[in-house]
């Protein structure tokens, strides 16, 4: 039977909405979509590839005008006046909002280090604005009600036949796959390993050696914010620029531009060093940054 990644999914959802838009958030509920009930609205598609294990996978992510509107004017600090209707700046915010729900979304299920999942990707392939008529033809969409402060807010989520079965909580859908053709690994409770301590099971490349001494950019991404052209030109020194990250949230830990861990800021004499909080084995690793 496939792994479910429902509450994974559902957790990283409600989590990157609060860490974006400094609202309290949750999903209230998750529905069998009734299209009828969007067909007077435009929404933002946003169609996300997924890899695992090999194989590529289609998740349609569609936000409709309440709730897009809505996540640009929070992304924005809350200023200015709400728009009503869909334009190519909210557009360009949800799609950012999207690209980070399923990048925290692939960590946390690489973390588990399930074996018929693999090293999980996403890229976000588009965004566009489309209407509401498009989701009578998605059969296999499901209405997700966040909770955002005293606002319920819809997003709507259609996902291929082949990734069904790993949101069976959601979906429904329940089948084995054709991963599972041996007993399953017994995996550690805590995935984090040390670079002097990795598992036996972790099949790493023989060769590998040759590429020891390639050099990488190692970065730490404190914070992101999606900012106006306009409120750029008007910076001038002195300005602070608030960033969406809590002063509490891990740091990203990026090698050649690609998140493969989270950390903590520590001083290391003098100078400011990184404490590795979570990161997947050497096997992921080597899969993320694509060697």
């Amino acid at each position: 039977m496939a792994s479910d990644l429902s509450n994974i999914f559902k957790d990283e959802l409600s989590n990157t909405l609060e860490q974006l838009l400094s609202k309290n958030s949750q999903v209230d509920s998750v529905s069998k979509l009734v299209s009828e009930n969007f067909d007077s609205t435009q929404l933002v598609e946003c169609n996300v590839k997924f890899d695992l294990k090999g194989i590529s996978s289609s998740v349609l992510f569609y936000i409709p005008t309440l709730t897009a509107t809505k996540f640009e004017y929070l992304m924005l600090g809350g200023m200015g006046d709400l728009k009503e209707h869909i334009d190519d700046e909210i557009t360009d915010a949800v799609n950012e909002i999207i690209s980070n729900i399923c990048g925290s979304f692939c960590t946390s299920v690489n973390a588990q280090g399930l074996p018929d999942i693999g090293a999980l990707k996403s890229e976000v392939k588009n965004a566009s604005i489309v209407e509401g008529s498009i989701l009578t033809s998605k059969n296999n969409a499901f209405e997700f009600i966040i909770s955002l402060e005293n606002e319920k807010l819809p997003i709507i989520i259609a996902f291929d036949e082949f990734i069904l079965p790993f949101f069976s909580s959601i979906t429904g859908v329940v089948s084995s796959t054709d991963t599972e053709t041996k007993a399953p690994q017994v995996l550690p409770s805590n995935p984090v390993h040390s670079s002097s301590s990795v598992s036996s099971s972790v099949q790493v490349p023989k060769n590998l050696e040759l590429l020891y001494n390639v050099k990488l950019k190692l970065s730490v991404r404190l914070g992101t914010k999606v900012v106006l052209l306009k409120d750029i030109l008007r910076w001038d020194v002195g300005e602070i620029i608030e960033l969406e990250q809590m002063v509490n949230e891990p740091l990203e830990i990026l090698v050649n531009g690609v998140k493969i861990g989270e950390g903590e800021a520590v001083i290391v004499e003098g100078k400011f060093g990184l404490k590795i909080k979570k990161i997947g084995n050497e096997e992921l690793r080597l899969n993320q940054i694509g060697l």
